[in-house]
């Protein structure tokens, strides 16, 4: 039957869509069944928005329970300085074996079953964080929390992009970020005021609700690549409604994907080669690169895992510390969910400019401000270093944060999704986990200044880079973005996935 329909001329598949709305049912361009489409997006997106949640939560813990335990065994050494920093940066490498095997089971066995074993191994890990004793069983949590980074810049965006429709993809995808730092504020807001231990107690507690997973359809998306179209029509229809433009753009999706199977072949070195030099790979991989890249060194990650010590070092004061960091990580929110409401009113690429500029431009006066401190020149007011470091919150937050994971999801092609995924997100991982491992001595090196000083200069030479070469992909489907990538000239498919 699949065969059948893949074979069909265009005709044919448009009566064969037709019959499956048929026996569907009524389409859903009426007014009882507007919202529809909206709500079974929601029930898809709002597990992986917890994934991000717990994920979030389990990043934030070093940040509070690191202090916390020094201060109850009243003893640095209780935790070392090298231990410190490796409870807040392992998860890095340890997702890099992860995002391989994350992408092929992506490939092979389509979304919903890698989504639940990722939802598993957060419970898992969770449970052990709450029940250790030892910094090697802390350790051991934090290397496992390396599937979930694996998965975040992979499983989690191709499901968030495949699973909505347009009009709500970059609405969806960036409330995933957000939902990140909301996640690290309320582990750092239990941490300031309970005991640590209530961070993966909560944690556990929460990711039971992605078991309604299980009621997930497959992504018509995976299932196109895969020859059933029968299938593919009746989630995709499931998803974002009947009418005739879900109609025209299934269409377009099975064409697509049909050149693809024809022409699929199986894979070795001469095949590498031929993936590594299509367009339609190396060019969105790169842009998504660029991207990783002007994102890890804007400091803001860096800023939310060190923020006791940041702030410490700045102010002088331990109790101002947890304070400002509930601020910051509080701006950080808002910001994230206004940038959200930007996203739908304005291009992504006018927003990733204009934000990015404005954080490296507080970034400068941040390290010219902590210079002249540290010459004497002036003195340290709290209320100044609050509001420069607010500022940079809310600028990054904006922007370079949310637009991250959006762009990223929209410009990776289906032809090449896993390939594309992959070496993204190790790269992603391997600048992120040597960033947040180095940085308590780039501090020590540099001092806060010099520190300030690096990231707002790497991160304007990535935001330059991006300004020739980041497309604008607001209100743009998966496929005309591929296409745009593609060049005007149609290319004929050889995908083979990993």
């Amino acid at each position: 039957m699949y065969l059948t329909i893949a074979n069909s001329p265009s005709n044919g598949i448009k009566d064969y869509y037709h019959r499956v709305v048929s026996n569907e049912g009524d389409d859903d361009d009426d007014e009882g069944n507007k919202y529809r489409p909206l709500l079974r997006q929601i029930l898809i997106t709002s597990p992986a928005w917890m994934l991000l949640f717990a994920t979030g939560f389990s990043f934030g813990a070093p940040t509070v329970f690191i202090p916390q335990i020094r201060k109850e065994k009243n003893s640095t050494e209780a935790i070392s300085d090298e231990m410190a920093s490796w409870l807040s940066s392992v998860f890095g490498y340890s997702s890099l074996p992860w995002i391989i095997v994350i992408c092929y089971a992506i490939t092979r066995l389509g979304r919903k079953i890698p989504f639940m074993f990722v939802s598993i191994n957060t419970f898992v890990f969770n449970v052990i964080l709450y029940f250790s004793t030892s910094n090697t069983q802390m350790l051991i949590s934090e290397i496992l929390q390396g599937m979930n980074h694996g998965a975040n810049l992979t499983l989690t965006i191709i499901i968030l992009s495949e699973y909505t429709s347009p009009k709500y993809r970059g609405v969806f995808l960036t409330i995933k970020s957000a939902t990140f730092y909301w996640g690290v504020w309320c582990a750092n807001a239990i941490g300031t005021f309970l005991h640590w231990k209530y961070i993966p107690l909560t944690a556990i507690v929460l990711i039971l609700y992605n078991f309604v997973s299980f009621l997930w359809p497959e992504s018509p998306h995976w299932l196109a690549s895969e020859g059933r179209f029968e299938e593919c029509a009746r989630s995709y229809f499931w998803l974002m409604g009947k009418n005739e433009s879900t109609i025209k753009e299934l269409e377009r999706l099975v064409n697509s994907q049909k050149e693809c199977i024809k022409n699929r072949r199986t894979f070795d070195r001469h095949r590498i080669f031929e993936i590594l030099t299509a367009k339609l790979f190396y060019k969105p991989t790169l842009v998504c690169i660029v991207m990783m890249l002007q994102y890890n060194f804007t400091g803001k990650i860096v800023c939310a895992m060190y923020a006791i010590d940041i702030i410490k070092r700045i102010t002088g004061s331990e109790s101002t510390a947890y304070y400002v960091m509930l601020l910051l990580d509080g701006v950080t929110v808002l910001g994230m969910y206004f940038g959200c409401f930007l996203t739908r009113v304005v291009k992504r690429r006018s927003l990733l400019m204009t934000s990015g500029t404005t954080s490296v431009i507080f970034l400068c006066i941040l390290s010219l401000y902590l210079y002249l401190i540290n010459l004497a020149f002036i003195n340290e007011s709290r209320f100044v270093t609050i509001g420069l470091l607010v500022g940079f919150s809310l600028s990054v937050s904006i922007g370079p944060v949310i637009l991250l994971i959006s762009t990223h999801a929209e410009l990776t092609p289906l032809k090449y999704k896993s390939h594309c995924m992959a070496v993204a997100a190790i790269l992603y991982n391997i600048v992120s986990g040597t960033l947040l491992k180095i940085s308590p001595y780039i501090f020590l090196a540099f001092g806060m200044h010099g520190t300030f000083l690096f990231y707002g200069l790497t991160s304007g030479s990535c935001l330059l880079i991006l300004y020739f070469c980041l497309p604008e992909t607001k209100d743009k489907t998966l496929q005309e973005i591929e296409n745009y990538f593609e060049g005007e000239e149609k290319k004929t498919c050889n995908s083979s996935l990993i």
